[in-house]
This record gives structure tokens, sequence and C-alpha cells, in this order.
């Protein structure tokens, strides 16, 4: 099930050609990865807790249209692919009239926060992860 989350585009987004700067695309969906995650259950206390980190390691992203002040948006992330240690999310950038206006695919993999090293997914992510993966 596609994951949802909403916001606003702040004035503090706006860049000198009066949209929003391409930076902060990759900030709302950074966001809207955070809110997801976390209600797989990995908090950020639980990640501390379990001395690891999920690390984006490659982003590709489509810019498709622009966005201006006050305009409402909704990220939209689902599963792609899961492996060992790492997984893929897409997640989808459309305004107040379900258009996209980006769209971007990231590799997330996770490591253990005192080595720095990627490790094995936990099982209860993996498995939330493989529940969320579309059926071929």
């Amino acid at each position: 099930m596609a994951h949802r989350y909403h916001l606003t585009v702040r004035s503090t987004d706006i860049d000198v050609i009066g949209h929003v700067n391409n930076a902060k695309y990759l900030e709302y969906m950074e966001w809207a990865r955070f809110e997801w995650i976390w209600e797989q259950g990995f908090t950020l206390d639980e990640l501390r807790r379990r001395a690891i980190m999920p690390v984006v390691v490659n982003i590709n992203i489509n810019y498709r249209k622009e966005l201006k002040m006050r305009e409402e948006v909704t990220a939209i992330t689902t599963v792609v692919k899961v492996g060992e240690k790492s997984f893929v999310i897409r997640q989808e950038l459309y305004n107040a009239v379900d258009v996209l206006v980006a769209d971007a695919d990231v590799t997330m993999v996770m490591i253990d926060a005192n080595t720095r090293q990627s490790i094995s997914l936990p099982v209860e992510l993996k498995e939330a992860l493989l529940v969320e993966l579309p059926k071929s």
C-alpha cells in the first residue's frame, strides 16, 4: 500500500526564479521517507536503540513540473525492490490537481551505526517491505 504524506510549499522553499528550488524536492521526499519508515516502527529512538541507520546511497530524480508558493503537495512512497542489505523505494510528488511534478527511485542501505558498515535489514523491516512490494 502506498504511503501518502501531505505538505504545503513555504516561502522559504522558493528560489530566485520564483518556483521551488530543486533541492527542496529532495527534502520533501526525505520528510516523506522519515514518516514512512517511522510508521514501519523504526522511529529515531528505535534506530538508536538498535544502533542501526538506513542511509541513502543513490537517488535518481526526474523534475517534471514546477511548484510555486502555497501549493499543496502529496508525496507517495512505494516499495520497488528488497534485497538483503538494501531496498529501493519510488517517491512521487503530485500537486493539488494530481499532476506528477517529480519522481525518484531511492536506494537505501542499512548500516551499523557504530561501524558504519552495511548490515542485513532487520527481519521486521524486511517483512514489512516485502508485504508492500507489488506482486508481479
